[in-house]
């Protein structure tokens, strides 16, 4: 099965890369060409559409100031023309990480266009929450990562930025998988493109100070009532197993499918029930091993 690949250009005149396999019922996954293999088995009974958002990938870069402060809710507005151009009447949505926060906020901006969606290893919804060591996935591991990159970077090298890129992504990914056996699943790196290369500056100038500034409670998540599936890794050190506990408490259709052996990569670790899941939440069921959550 072949992709269809190509440009959907935004009310400002910025070209997003998507990427389109499948036929069938479209599920749109935001900054999600990075799972495009591990996901595209999903495509046998529906549409996956794949796009970068703005200053990610092959999309657009943005060098304008302006149009960089929104932050994730520049990344909403942008989903809405994705959808647009594609005269999608209802979506389905898949996100993953911090993306799967901006599924949330485009659920609460635009619900009457929303069917139904899957948050994977969502970002925590309240920004600064400090969560137990049981619900952090407090092992150590992210501090000696963390550290080796800072000593990395304080090197003195003679590596170009592709290459220096590529070392801090050996490091990174040994944060996503709760077995080191898994680590060489992780190819997210994309280091030779600009936008990835630059992401960390954009990361901490744009899109931290916006997700922080964000003043989300559980009575606004309430209002959203479209079926929402959480799929979170129990030992997950990137985003916090404890923020999925509160995604699947504060929205009021919600269920959180809980990955015991896994962290911030679920599918990876534990194929079966994660695609399973996914395939029987699409279809219109909740799966089994989803559990309603009231409180945390």
């Amino acid at each position: 099965m072949s992709a269809e690949e190509g440009f959907v250009t935004t009310g400002e005149g910025l070209r997003l890369f998507y990427r389109k396999l499948g036929t069938g019922p479209i599920v749109l996954i935001p900054n999600g060409i990075y799972l495009f293999d591990d996901f595209r088995h999903l495509a046998d009974t529906r549409t996956l559409l794949f796009y970068d958002v703005r200053n990610r990938g092959y999309s657009d870069g943005v060098r304008d100031e302006e149009r960089l402060t929104g932050g994730v809710n520049n990344d909403v507005d942008d989903l809405e023309s994705v959808r647009k151009h594609f005269a999608i009447d209802r979506l389905d949505l898949i996100g993953h990480s911090y993306i799967a926060l901006v599924i949330a906020l485009y659920a609460l901006k635009y619900q009457g266009c929303l069917r139904r969606m899957i948050l994977i290893g969502p970002i925590q919804p309240f920004a600064g929450k400090k969560y137990p060591p049981h619900l952090a996935g407090a092992d150590g591991t992210l501090d000696r990562v963390l550290a080796k990159i800072e000593q990395l970077r304080n090197q003195q090298s003679s590596d170009n930025p592709q290459e220096q890129c590529r070392k801090v992504w050996d490091l990174l990914r040994v944060i996503y998988v709760a077995d080191e056996a898994d680590v060489d699943k992780i190819k997210w790196d994309r280091c030779n493109l600009p936008n990835e290369l630059n992401f960390r500056s954009y990361w901490a100038t744009y899109i931290l100070p916006s997700i922080e500034r964000l003043a989300l409670t559980h009575k606004l998540l309430k209002t959203i009532d479209s079926p929402t599936l959480i799929v979170h890794g129990a030992k997950d050190r990137s985003s916090p197993y404890g923020g999925g506990r509160d995604w699947a408490s504060s929205l009021s259709n919600a269920r959180l499918l809980t990955v015991e052996c896994a962290a911030h990569a679920p599918w990876i670790e534990a194929p079966k029930i994660v695609y399973e899941s996914m395939n029987t939440f699409l279809a219109g069921s909740w799966p089994d091993a989803a559990e309603k959550i009231s409180c945390v």
